[in-house]
């Protein structure tokens, strides 16, 4: 007799989609990177946390194999060395924002296929829930990445209220994410045009992912696959 090769929430595969986990890993990496002091060592553990939380998202991925073994591989030594770097004062700030950018963009994507395949195999879940909002998550922090890179080369302070040499990483998350909820205390704004440009796009987005990808799948969440394309 042919065995039910529907996926269970007990089969392995399954068992892949732990996005809870990763979500509570990256507000603790967010909320890190706020508090932790601006210093070398400050922004070489914020490193350290992050790629732990990037790394989080492939293992939790639906890929297996060499490609997502290269991928771990890749991420892995690629933050931390820039994490060393950072501590070690050998590169600045701004070097270090850009590869971890790169990484934080590259996982997004891994995230969204991940979170996509589960919805697919077993419909809106409370994981798909919490890898959407890792991604919303992941997305304010790689454009506080973003201010950083920008902050550290453009020849112009880049906010208003602040000098370049004295913005924060706390500073560049906190104004990342009211920019991103359009929160908008005003005590940080943009000097630059291309700021300006940036802040206006991570509203965009911000708003758009709310009132789309969430909201469609808080309505969605008690819908299985068979339910979600009924008659």
């Amino acid at each position: 007799m042919a065995q039910d090769s529907t996926p269970t929430s007990a089969s392995p595969r399954f068992a892949r989609h732990r996005y809870g986990v990763v979500l509570a890993l990256t507000i603790l990496a967010v909320l890190f990177s706020i508090l932790a002091p601006d210093t070398p060592a400050g922004r070489g553990i914020a490193v350290l946390l992050q790629s732990t939380m990037l790394l989080a998202v492939i293992a939790t991925s639906r890929e297996r194999g060499t490609t997502r073994d290269l991928r771990v591989a890749l991420v892995l030594v690629t933050l931390v060395a820039l994490a060393v770097l950072l501590l070690l004062s050998v590169v600045p700030s701004w070097v270090g924002a850009a590869g971890t950018a790169a990484a934080v963009a590259a996982v997004l994507v891994v995230l969204t296929r991940g979170v996509v395949q589960l919805i697919r195999d077993h419909g809106v879940t409370i994981q798909a829930v919490a890898g959407a909002l890792t991604s919303y998550l992941l997305i304010g922090l790689l454009f506080a990445l973003v201010v950083r890179l920008l902050v550290g080369i453009a020849s112009h302070q880049y906010f208003e209220q602040v000098s370049s040499s004295a913005v924060t990483q706390s500073q560049e998350i906190y104004f990342s994410f009211t920019t991103l909820t359009t929160t908008g205390y005003g005590d940080l704004t943009p000097a630059l045009s291309v700021g300006r440009a940036l802040s206006v796009l991570e509203m965009l987005i911000g708003q758009i992912y709310l009132v789309t990808v969430i909201g469609l799948l808080i309505g969605n969440l008690r819908r299985g696959p068979a339910q979600s394309s009924g008659a």
